[in-house]
């Protein structure tokens, strides 16, 4: 019996701890979740609005816009995803409805083709930016090429060869007619738009000769010296337009985001400078945000309610 009492205060001592812990593990779980759902209390909203895909094709203005649309969307609450394709995937997965939009319609001329096939199956929608250009370009110090035609009789090249983007861009069909058109002993090298411009500016930098397919809007020819070459059969068309598309029934399930894409434009300073700032970042992302930093107003004016 007084080996009892010996023991009794330890064991009363050792469940008031338990008690004491287990009762200090309800009050920690409750101030966890305290607000209901196990967030913060400083009334913040986490709640996505839905998911957009953008498709990309490898434009230097195409990534641009659809880099920044990203951040702009994802800020508003939007789950968004760029998936990179080449124009002619881009028509057929818009029709398809397996994306959403697509930023970059060049009409009437460049992407007449897709429009003809797609018409019926596509949201064809606003204008975005006015006044393109597009023909095979070369660098100023090439002083006697300055139209199409001069290609053929020039021994500027040692490699009769013209330095194009993605092969299935409609620039790049384009251009192969201009090789019929103009009867031109050439050959089209396809790769991408970033290896395109790489390939250039190394030329530049050696002050070779080089001749490459290039559009207007762009940011190279704010950092080189470069011309287009006179059409002269008018194979490029005359000057576009910019547009987006959607896929049917995005209006419907989307109205908010498809009138702020609607109410999108850029002029040429808007357009340069956010290409330039792409450019001049590590990622495209950096550059999108360093943009609408600086140019909130715009961003507000798109996206006003």
């Amino acid at each position: 019996m007084s080996n009892l009492r010996k023991w009794l205060p330890a064991l009363f001592l050792g469940i008031v701890l338990v008690l004491a812990a287990c009762g200090g593990g309800d009050d920690s779980e409750n101030a966890e979740g305290g607000n209901g759902d196990g967030g913060s209390d400083n009334g913040e909203s986490t709640e996505e609005k839905g998911s957009i895909s953008i498709g990309m094709n490898n434009w230097a203005e195409n990534v641009a816009v659809s880099n920044m649309w990203k951040i702009v969307l994802e800020e508003k609450g939007y789950d968004v995803e760029l998936k990179q394709v080449e124009k002619g995937f881009l028509y057929e997965a818009l029709s398809s409805g397996d994306l959403d939009i697509g930023m970059e319609i060049w009409l009437p001329n460049t992407d007449k083709a897709f429009y003809d096939k797609y018409e019926e199956d596509i949201d064809w929608r606003e204008t975005w930016y006015e006044g393109t250009e597009l023909g095979l370009v070369v660098p100023t110090y090439m002083e006697d090429i300055n139209t199409i035609e001069d290609l053929k009789t020039t021994d500027a090249l040692d490699e009769k060869q013209i330095v194009g983007i993605d092969a299935g861009a409609s620039l790049m069909s384009l251009t192969e007619d201009a090789i019929n058109e103009y009867d031109l002993d050439y050959s089209l090298a396809a790769s991408s738009g970033p290896t395109m411009t790489t390939e250039l500016k190394g030329a530049i930098e050696d002050e070779e000769p080089i001749v490459v397919t290039l559009w207007k809007p762009h940011w190279v020819f704010a950092e080189m010296d470069l011309k287009f070459l006179e059409d002269t059969k008018g194979v490029y068309g005359e000057s576009e337009n910019i547009s987006y598309a959607a896929r049917k029934g995005l209006e419907e399930d989307n109205p908010t985001v498809v009138k702020w894409f609607d109410n999108f434009k850029m002029d040429d300073q808007q357009l340069g400078s956010l290409m330039a700032a792409l450019n001049e970042a590590e990622t495209p992302e950096e550059g999108a945000q360093n943009w609408i930093d600086e140019h909130q107003d715009v961003i507000d004016e798109w996206t006003a309610e």
